[in-house]
């Protein structure tokens, strides 16, 4: 069986723009996000720890690392998925994130998933 498919781990991403949290006079504009991390692989494979690039429109950027995600270590069996919402603010309108997982295979085998670049836009500014 080919590896990369033994190891396989879907990620998919909603957000949500927070106007009750953000404060627009003070360029602090809060989003949550929700993300559904599925393993459909062969082998239970356990998230370790995260690490993630923040970019604002404005040019600023800031970078997260750190043990699992909302305080868990999820342990995903073949066919399982564990979704969980967290949060970030940005200095401006709109901005990106992307960032990677780094996870262990119950065989030991050590791999990162990429999570793909998704868009933080206050709406009606992005069409």
């Amino acid at each position: 069986m080919n590896d990369e498919k033994k190891y396989d781990i879907d990620v998919s991403v909603r957000t949500t723009y927070l106007p009750e949290q953000s404060d627009e006079e003070a360029d602090r504009h809060v989003f949550a996000y929700t993300i559904t991390i599925s393993n459909t692989g062969t082998v239970a494979s356990q998230l370790i720890s995260r690490h993630w690039i923040i970019s604002s429109g404005d040019g600023n950027i800031h970078e997260v690392r750190g043990l699992g995600v909302v305080g868990e270590q999820p342990l995903l069996k073949p066919g399982d998925s564990f979704e969980y919402t967290s949060g970030t603010a940005i200095s401006s309108l709109a901005g990106l994130m992307k960032g990677s997982y780094q996870m262990v295979a119950e065989d030991g085998f050590h791999f990162t998933v990429d999570i793909p670049e998704f868009i933080l836009s206050v709406p009606r500014v992005l069409h």
